[in-house]
This record gives C-alpha cells, structure tokens and sequence, in this order.
C-alpha cells in the first residue's frame, strides 16, 4: 500500500458518492494498493479495517477526534485517541479457516469478508445473519455426516462467532466511553470505515472550495491547486481574500 495524492483522493471521494459504505472501503483500498478488488474484497473484515486505519493515519495523521453520544442523557461527548491505542494484533494462526468440535459437532469455518457483507446486504434484515453464516461455514458435521450451517445448535454458533472474534479482532473496534454529565459508562464502536469516509468527504468540500477561490483569483487549473503544498495553499487564499501575510 501506499500513501494517496490529493488528486487520487479526490477521485475516490468524486466515485464514492454514488457508492455504498462497503464499496467506498474497497475503492479506498483499491487506490493506494495494487491488488485486484476481488483479493481485497477477499480480506476478513478485520485485516480490511486494518488498512483503512494505516491509510487514515498517512491521510490525516495519528490522532483521531470522534463525537459520540450519551445513550443515558443524550450529552455529545468528545473522543480523542491515537491510531496505536485500537490497533487490534490478530493471532499468530492468522484468520483463515478454523475449526471447532462441540457437542458432537465439527465446524470448518472462516470470518466474514467484505465479498460475504456485499452478498447478503440486500437480503431481508432478518436473514442476514443465517446468510452469512452459511457462507462462512466451509464444512459442518454432525457425528460425521454433513449437516447446513443453519442446522447447527446455538451453543455451537456462538463459540464459532467467539473464535472469529478473536482471530479478526480488528473488526470489532470498541471505546471505553464515560459521561462526565451523568456518569454513565459503555463501551462505543467505533467503525473506521464510514469515519474516515466522514473525513474525506468534509476535506474534499473544503479543498473543493479552496480550489474555485484560487481558480477564481488566478485562473489557476484544479491539478496546479493541488500540487500546492497545504502551506502555500493558505498563502494564496490569504493573499486572494485580500488579507495580509507575515
């Protein structure tokens, strides 16, 4: 992977627009990495979250501030943290396929991909989770004959969903949140997806405004704004607000 130009990130916010959450991840991806969409579609959602949080850090740096909401009294409560603190390190084993023999069960199963949220998002709510497993469950047996995914006893199910915790734990990235006002505590999620989406779409507006004021005072092309460096950028919009610079 590596680091996107101005130019590049305004290309992929232009493109996302029109584009799901899951697809704008994926194009973020696809543009600072040159593996095909269908190997990074591939990728357990962790390891996916994983990049987008390096790619936010060379984006907009190490320090993310956040607004949440009290769910006791309603209060906006300000979050601020680096990227480090909610890197989640996988196992050794990785997050392929794995295994678990329960209650005369034997599952051979993998966490969900970004491939796997796409194929059931437009499936009836309800479902979707009965979806998602079958697709994640690569072999299931029941005193060795094969059984559905959907066949398999609850206990069973949720010691599966425990191990995909816990070996893709960067896709379920939650904050320890207290309320100064009333004192409440829970624990936030926080998703780096539509976050980050959130900060490229308020940074393309901004630059896009910038680039019609430069544009307008020198006849300047969108590429010779952008090739400015943030510095000289503001320089020039002092100068063409007609401020004064020391």
């Amino acid at each position: 992977m590596r680091p996107l130009s101005s130019s590049e990130l305004l290309a992929v916010w232009d493109a996302g627009l029109g584009q799901s959450p899951l697809e704008r991840a994926l194009a973020l991806l696809a543009a600072a990495d040159d593996s095909r969409p269908d190997i990074l579609a591939s990728l357990p959602i962790g390891q996916r979250d994983g990049r987008l949080l390096t790619l936010r850090e060379w984006t907009f740096g190490a320090r993310v501030t956040a607004v949440t909401t009290c769910t006791g009294c309603g209060q906006d409560l300000e979050l601020d943290f680096v990227v480090a603190e909610i890197r989640a390190d996988a196992p050794a084993d990785g997050a392929d396929a794995m295994s678990l023999a329960r209650d005369r069960h034997t599952v051979r199963f993998r966490p969900p991909t970004s491939a796997d949220l796409m194929a059931v998002r437009d499936a009836d709510p309800a479902r979707r989770p009965e979806l998602l497993l079958d697709r994640c469950v690569v072999e299931a047996r029941r005193d060795g004959e094969p059984v559905s995914a959907g066949g398999l006893p609850p206990a069973v199910v949720d010691a599966m969903v425990d191990r995909m915790a816990e070996s893709d734990p960067q896709a379920d990235v939650r904050l320890a949140v207290s309320c100064s006002a009333c004192g409440r505590t829970w624990r936030a999620v926080f998703d780096i997806s539509s976050y980050f989406w959130s900060e490229i779409d308020a940074w393309a507006r901004r630059i896009l405004r910038e680039v019609h004021t430069l544009a307008s005072a020198y006849g300047w092309a969108e590429r010779e704004v952008l090739a400015l460096s943030p510095r000289r950028r503001r320089v020039y919009l002092e100068m063409a607000s007609g401020w004064t610079t020391t």
